[in-house]
């Protein structure tokens, strides 16, 4: 179920994609990690630390691996977790699985663009994950990149 917090904090996640260093060869993405009540735990935006850091991957080494709150939270992306990535050995499902974030909500899937069939939401739900998309904001994270997209 969206709740107007869901709204809120996905917008949050895609106003941080527009942070991100230019890149004609990566997503701008942005990501904002929520415990059960709603605080931020972090954010982050891809390309924050370095040329290959994802999103998710920024706000979730922000925090301790074993931090417990990460057990009841919430990752809002502005783009579906990567299911596959060539620049590290964990794509971001499996790094949202491992800390062990129960819920993610999405804004936009990942177009064929970089990486064809991505299975992010795919491995986040087999993996027991609630998965939510919101596509009412697709359009907000879309045009982050239009630059890639013409």
């Amino acid at each position: 179920m969206t709740t107007p917090l869901d709204l809120d904090l996905l917008a949050r996640a895609i106003d941080l994609s527009r942070l991100c260093p230019p890149s004609r060869t990566a997503f701008s993405v942005g990501a904002v990690i929520v415990d059960a009540d709603g605080a931020v735990l972090s954010e982050g935006y891809s390309r924050e630390t370095d040329p290959l850091c994802h999103a998710e991957e920024a706000a979730l080494g922000k925090l301790a691996p074993a931090d417990p709150r990460l057990r009841g939270a919430t990752l809002y992306s502005s783009l579906e977790p990567c299911s596959r990535r060539a620049s590290r050995p964990r794509p971001c499902a499996e790094l949202v699985i491992a800390a062990g974030i129960p819920r993610v909500v999405v804004a936009w899937r990942e177009p064929d663009l970089f990486v064809t069939g991505c299975e992010g939401i795919g491995l986040l739900a087999a993996a027991g994950v609630s998965v939510l998309e919101l596509p009412e904001l697709a359009a907000s994270a879309r045009e982050v990149n239009a630059h890639l997209l013409d």
